[in-house]
């Protein structure tokens, strides 16, 4: 599943693609705008459906 992001240092969209078979994930992944890392958590529920919670590493 491809989705967007907004990066929460510099607002810029990010286009990024979610492994839908992994239920629960928590990584950190620099922004491609302006290199400063957001910290992904994304929750996958029983139908497929990702939420998806970007945040800032110092949040």
């Amino acid at each position: 599943m491809t989705t967007t992001v907004d990066c929460p240092y510099c607002g810029e969209s990010l286009e990024i693609t979610v492994d839908t078979s992994v239920r629960q994930q928590d990584y950190i992944e620099d922004c491609q705008v302006c290199c400063k890392p957001i910290q992904f958590r994304i929750h996958v529920d029983a139908d497929g459906q990702a939420r998806i919670d970007v945040r800032s590493e110092d949040e």
